[in-house]
């Protein structure tokens, strides 16, 4: 089984939330139908940025909490070194 950490944003250089979850494309799915009424339904947080691939769970979350971790500037970086043109990456992972 594989797991994923991912961000997603609202627009080029917005507001960002990092997150893990075991299946990608339903959890976007469910961000950018607000089926949960949190963070990112607020600040209409429904583009995907940038994901990683882990085989562990564990993994996955030490990884998210890493990128919790960093200075949003590095951040900013991961995702202009990965997707330059802010493309949101939904589309691509269906």
């Amino acid at each position: 089984m594989s797991y994923y950490t991912y961000i997603l944003f609202n627009q080029r250089n917005g507001t960002l939330y990092i997150g893990v979850t075991a299946d990608l494309v339903k959890r976007v799915y469910e961000h950018k139908h607000h089926i949960f009424k949190d963070f990112t339904e607020k600040y209409n947080i429904d583009k995907l940025a940038y994901y990683e691939i882990h085989q562990d769970i564990n993994e996955a979350i030490r990884r998210e909490k890493q990128l919790k971790a960093w200075k949003r500037s590095w951040k900013l970086e991961l995702i202009e070194q990965n997707n330059p043109d802010w493309k949101d990456l939904y589309h691509e992972i269906l």
